[in-house]
């Protein structure tokens, strides 16, 4: 973002800020509160007023002078979280024309700005959250959903703002980085149906479950009763702009050329990667196990790079969370091997229920667990990866960043 005279510009985005009777900051999610101070830095008094919700658990928050910075609780919706939808909404007012409104949109705005629909309460929404979130279903699934039963989710936001010029800067927890997914797309167009977030909670045995005032709200949409999330091609969406400015690819491009000038070769593998931890960190293991003895798909000094969010079935009683079990899995790979390495951590500095981002292992760590009586198999069995690296050395702690763009992995190879 660049401010030239009365000329603001994102990426390809040009705006004239004198044109404008009111600019406003609104937004939620992990990222919000600092992406609100750092515009501020940028627009100063040229910001009319703002108000963005961030998660409570981020202290200390940004002290910003004309943007107010809410906090709300995550992952599950909160009163505070309800209360802050609505300020943000009377702070917009009747909006027209002549409005330009700057959304700042991050992972955790699903939750962080969940207010209900007219017509149900927020226990219904809790309930229906917390069963989806336990269920298995993926958070594309999760968010459709919440999608038709909360109200600024799915493009309803841009409809609330319309007919304003509404530039949205995102930061992406999703994986390839869908608009319509990150934050459950507040001013994106919402692809899903009512139909769809029926079928997605019968898929995952949730319709008898979920509270009587969830089905029926979604069963009205079905029926024509409720107006549907707008779609692609909807007037509310005429001026509206959205910019992913932050996301997994962005970083692990970034780290590459971090490690390109320290002397390594690098290869950025993927930044969609997704599914078990434990055979994700099988398959680092392999590649790190190529490179090393055979300079295969780049030659030592060189580090392989991937992005993506992987997942963790858990069939133990363990304490850890998928970056870590994921090195776990690739120090056993690896054992024996010489100056090899491999980390994965969550951008966000939470892995799981743990205090760690994230782990790192080199070659000799499951040798060394091992000499200490330690059995690293043992403890991957039983998802115990946390429990590991607090034994054995290796855990990544870094305490919330306040972003959040998934999880990066590194292994890299040093020529013995």
């Amino acid at each position: 973002m660049r401010l030239n005279g009365n000329t603001l510009r994102v990426g390809g985005v040009a705006l004239d800020l004198a044109s404008f009777r009111r600019v406003i900051v609104l937004g939620g999610g992990k990222a919000s509160g600092k992406m609100a101070a750092e515009l501020e830095h940028i627009l100063g008094d040229r910001i009319s007023g703002g108000f963005v919700i961030v998660p409570e658990y981020q202290t200390p928050r940004p002290d910003c002078r004309r943007i107010k910075v809410h906090p709300a609780s995550h992952p599950i919706p909160s009163k505070s979280g309800v209360a802050g939808v609505q300020k943000m909404l009377e702070l917009v007012g009747t909006p027209n024309k002549n409005d330009l409104m700057l959304c700042l949109i991050s992972g955790g705005g699903s939750a962080l700005m969940s207010s209900p629909l007219e017509s149900l309460t927020l226990s219904d929404v809790r309930s229906a959250t917390d069963l989806l979130l336990k269920s298995g279903a993926e958070i594309g699934e999760t968010n459709a959903v919440r999608k038709h039963i909360t109200a600024i989710s799915g493009g309803r936001l841009a409809r609330a703002l319309y007919p304003a010029a509404v530039l949205s800067l995102i930061i992406s927890d999703v994986v390839g980085d869908p608009l319509d997914a990150i934050a459950s797309g507040p001013t994106a167009p919402d692809p899903t149906t009512y139909i769809e977030a029926g079928a997605i909670l019968r898929k995952y045995g949730l319709w008898s479950r979920v509270p009587a005032g969830v089905r029926e709200t979604i069963s009205r949409g079905v029926a024509g009763e409720l107006a549907e999330t707008p779609k692609a091609g909807s007037r509310v969406f005429r001026r509206v702009k959205n910019i992913v400015v932050g996301s997994n690819r962005i970083s692990c491009l970034a780290a590459a050329k971090s490690l390109r000038r320290n002397g390594y070769t690098t290869l950025v593998l993927s930044t969609t990667m997704r599914g078990e931890a434990r055979e994700m960190g099988r398959l680092f293991g392999g590649m790190l196990f190529e490179m090393a003895e055979y300079g295969l798909p780049v030659r030592p000094p060189g580090c392989i790079i991937a992005g993506g969010e992987t997942t963790v079935t858990v069939h133990g009683p363990g304490l850890g969370g998928r970056n870590q079990e994921l090195v776990l899995s690739a120090a056993l790979e690896v054992d024996g091997m010489k100056r090899a390495l491999i980390a994965s951590l969550g951008t966000d500095g939470i892995d799981g229920p743990t205090t760690a981002a994230g782990a790192v292992a080199d070659g000799g760590l499951v040798r060394r667990a091992r000499e200490g009586g330690v059995d690293a198999g043992a403890y991957l069995a039983r998802n115990d990866s946390n429990s590991f690296f607090k034994k054995v050395g290796g855990l990544l702690m870094t305490g919330p960043t306040g972003t959040n763009v998934n999880d990066i992995m590194i292994a890299m190879a040093v020529p013995t």
